[in-house]
């Protein structure tokens, strides 16, 4: 029998402390097993295989790619697990370029690559076992009739729902520095809604188990599922986020996401916001400094 990895035992290890939780007084402080040990996911991090112009940093969470606009490949450390997120906020673009990320997923061990490719699309999907989606300014929902579908905001809905994965949504928002007028000019401003290939703006690939033991793989764009961007991808495989830090996006870092419950500061923050005109309103608010920033830009 083979020896279980870092990865399984970290998991093994969450389900054997965790059991059915019930509160007979609020059912939804009632947890069970399966919730629990999702949030037990370990930190996500790049893999140290990666293209030549990649530059990850010691605690290998932030990728900057230093020269031309290819060779910028970089995977996830380790396999996903079902409904774990690979998320990355944009933290510096760089002009006169055409093209921006591209996310997705791959069968392939990067250890084994002999050579890493130049680019995700054609070069790491015509190796087949591979799937990678372009993100673009706009039109980036995959819906099942082609249409267009509306795009609410955050603060609608505090948990991300994809088949059995339930992740709280306020990690997975991207926000802009606010300028004095911003809430005047941008109807998207209270929500803070950035566009998806903007500085700052937070996207992440995961996969999610079908009823038939199949995977399909989501892209999350600041807090927003954009539908199944590919299916019936082989769950039984380890299947390695992609990030491809491609042409106008120069350097992306990993977010560390919250699973299962949202913390007290999120859901204070949640709270808050429902009750302010735009986020420079907080400013006036008898707060500590650290909450007052931790509510307009974290």
């Amino acid at each position: 029998m083979s020896p279980l990895s870092p990865q399984q035992l970290y998991r093994a290890r969450c389900l054997s402390l965790t059991g059915p939780l019930k509160n007979s007084h609020n059912p939804v402080l009632s947890v069970n097993a399966t919730e629990m040990a999702a949030a037990c996911h370990p930190p996500t991090r790049f893999h140290h295989v990666h293209g030549t112009n990649i530059r990850i940093d010691p605690s290998h969470t932030q990728a900057t790619r230093v020269e031309s606009f290819a060779n910028g490949l970089c995977f996830s450390q380790e396999p996903l697990e079902p409904g774990q997120i690979f998320l990355v906020e944009i933290e510096e673009k760089e002009l006169g370029w055409c093209g921006h990320l591209r996310v997705g997923l791959t069968a392939h061990d990067p250890r084994s690559l002999d050579v890493v490719p130049e680019y995700s699309l054609p070069d790491l999907v015509s190796m087949g076992d591979t799937w990678v989606f372009a993100i673009t300014r706009h039109h980036n929902r995959v819906t099942p009739d082609g249409s267009e579908a509306r795009v609410q905001g955050f603060l609608s809905e505090p948990y991300l729902l994809i088949e059995q994965v339930r992740i709280p949504r306020d990690k997975l928002v991207g926000r802009s520095r606010p300028s004095p007028y911003s809430h005047m000019l941008d109807d998207l401003y209270k929500t803070n809604v950035l566009p998806p290939t903007a500085r700052r703006s937070r996207i992440g690939v995961l996969y999610a188990i079908r009823s038939d033991g199949m995977a399909d793989m989501h892209i999350i764009i600041n807090g927003e599922d954009m539908g199944p961007s590919a299916r019936s991808l082989p769950a039984s495989r380890p299947l390695y986020a992609v990030i491809d830090v491609f042409a106008s996006t120069k350097s992306v870092r990993v977010i560390q996401v919250e699973y299962g419950f949202p913390s007290l500061k999120t859901l204070c923050r949640l709270v808050i916001q429902k009750h302010i005109v735009h986020r420079l309103a907080i400013d006036g608010l008898d707060l500590p400094p650290l909450l007052k920033n931790f509510c307009k830009y974290e």
